[in-house]
């Protein structure tokens, strides 16, 4: 199995502006050393969390995801991040993986985060997305999902494990990084997963501060990276497949895990 090379960006975004937020990017990513297999960008990039939906949510077709598939095409990458988009009757946070064809796939946030509101906006999603990228099997997630551990968790199927790579996109203030940090460790413990937690950082327009503190880390949870708090940056790494197989091989908890079924329950208001 062949590495996976991916980036990310660590960003201060602008709030509201969903145009000047696209030119940011194109800052960023003409600043890249090389094109990556898979570019990741924070949560809801085009705007800031939580805005307004009426206002702020784009179609399927509108100009965010046409700059993705430009973005994607031009670089020979998947580019994922989530962005508020109107589809099904409603408003999704929706993170979307573009592929380098132009074709893409969505994931909508499943936990709205209720503490800031986001549930009288956004309607939850009820599917997972697991995509492959060279082999490699990449499950996103959204910001809040990182609390809900059976939500994160990975399984065994007929082909092996269900997912190898396990990304949380994110604007989660610094007052809660300390959680932040711990939970996105436990998740890469517990599933025997790469796990990458990308945070913004600056302040939004409600006056919420962001400190970033985005984490790279192997199966075994130690960190590969750790971005420095409030810095603006974009990074790149190399996962190694054999490494992550080896340590499966070695101490395979799956074969342990609990079986069990997800049941979904209308949501509270």
């Amino acid at each position: 199995m062949q590495d996976l090379n991916i980036a990310f960006i660590q960003a201060n975004l602008k709030w509201e502006d969903a145009a000047a937020n696209r030119t940011y990017f194109d800052h960023w990513i003409s600043r890249l050393n090389r094109h990556p297999d898979l570019l990741v960008l924070p949560e809801t990039f085009t705007t800031g969390f939580p805005v307004d939906p009426q206002r702020f949510a784009e179609q399927p077709d509108g100009p965010t995801i046409q700059w993705m598939q430009q973005k994607a095409v031009s670089m020979n990458s998947v580019i994922c991040g989530s962005l508020l988009l109107q589809q099904q009757g409603g408003f999704f946070n929706c993170l979307v993986w573009m592929q380098p064809n132009g074709n893409y796939l969505t994931y909508a946030k499943r936990h709205v985060f209720r503490m800031g509101g986001e549930h009288k906006l956004i309607h939850p999603g009820s599917e997972m997305l697991i995509a492959e990228l060279k082999g490699w099997k990449v499950k996103p997630l959204i910001c809040y999902d990182l609390r809900f551990p059976v939500w994160s968790k990975n399984t065994l199927t007929p082909d092996g494990y269900a997912y190898d790579l396990l990304i949380f996109v994110a604007n989660w203030p610094e007052v809660r990084s300390y959680p932040w940090k711990q939970l996105l460790i436990a998740r890469a413990i517990e599933n025997q997963a790469y796990v990458l937690g990308l945070n913004r950082v600056g302040v939004d327009g409600p006056g919420n501060s962001y400190s970033g503190d985005s984490m790279l880390i192997d199966p075994r949870g130690n960190l590969l990276f750790a971005a420095e708090p409030h810095a603006e940056l974009a990074e790149s790494y190399s996962l190694n497949y054999d490494d992550l197989l080896n340590f499966r091989q070695k101490f395979n908890v799956s074969l342990d895990w609990d079986a069990f079924n997800i049941l979904f329950l209308p949501p509270k208001n």
